[in-house]
């Protein structure tokens, strides 16, 4: 399984981070899921706000990176002005 781990260091506002959870749904072959981050163990949080896709492995999540759709969020994540960080995960 492949993860696409995205962490904002802020919250998105809420109603525009809606269109971009509509625009990340529309990548083929990933389930995506996005949150607001409550906690962490010690201390305030790192992040405000998670989101990932989740791949079935390497070769969906090639495929999916090479799609108009997928080029498309990370524009527009830029697009919303809220610092992010990337991480891609392979989960055996």
């Amino acid at each position: 399984m492949v993860r696409v781990f995205i962490v904002y260091d802020a919250e998105p506002d809420a109603e525009r981070y809606e269109r971009h959870a509509e625009l990340c749904g529309a990548v083929p072959g990933g389930t995506f899921r996005h949150g607001k981050v409550f906690g962490a163990p010690m201390g305030e949080p790192l992040h405000a706000y998670y989101a990932e896709w989740e791949f079935a492995d390497l070769d969906a999540f090639k495929a999916a990176a090479r799609t108009e759709e997928f080029m498309a969020t990370g524009k527009d994540a830029m697009d919303m002005g809220v610092p992010f960080h990337v991480h891609f995960v392979h989960v055996e």
